[in-house]
């Protein structure tokens, strides 16, 4: 499975892995890990990778926060981006 995971990072240096695919191999290591069976070696590979993808995610969901705007129709009827604030609950 060690093998699987470098053959992966591989692929993702040329095609950025998508927001679902780091969740999943996140997920994936999570679920791995508590299995609790797998060698020290493997374990300590197995949790760099997770880490990595969630760094990725994380990364992933601030952009996607960036890019997140509101369209405000002004009085002359145009509409102007402003910043996307939630609403306060």
């Amino acid at each position: 499975m060690a093998d699987k995971a470098s053959h992966n990072q591989g692929a993702d240096q040329a095609t950025p892995a998508s927001f679902e695919q780091n969740l999943q191999a996140l997920e994936d290591a999570v679920r791995r890990l508590e299995e609790g069976n797998l060698p020290l070696e493997e374990s300590l590979h197995l949790y760099e990778d997770g880490v990595r993808a969630f760094r990725a995610c994380q990364k992933m969901l601030q952009e996607a926060d960036l890019k997140v705007r509101k369209l405000v129709e002004t009085l002359e009827g145009e509409l102007k981006e402003e910043a996307f604030e939630p609403p306060e609950q």
